[in-house]
């Protein structure tokens, strides 16, 4: 008996399925995100982002961040 192989999308999508049901939503989609490639620069677009702003700066927005409550370390 020859069984025949499934397309990759089909395999993919039932995948994800058994990992949404066995790890749920957020464990599933970082599991996935580790195998992403990404995309752009992201040294250049950092050296855009904080090209005004010093490392104390930095340390600032993300303490005041964290005390009005929107930002964890669970975010990271």
């Amino acid at each position: 008996m020859r069984i025949q192989p499934q397309p990759l999308h089909e395999i993919t999508k039932q995948a994800i399925e058994v990992l949404y049901q066995q790890i749920g939503l957020v464990n599933t989609v970082r599991f996935i995100n580790q195998f992403t490639i990404g995309y752009g620069n992201y040294t250049e677009e950092r050296e855009q982002l904080f090209a005004s702003m010093t490392l104390d700066d930095v340390i600032a927005e993300i303490e005041e961040m964290r005390d009005k409550g929107t930002f964890s370390s669970q975010d990271i």
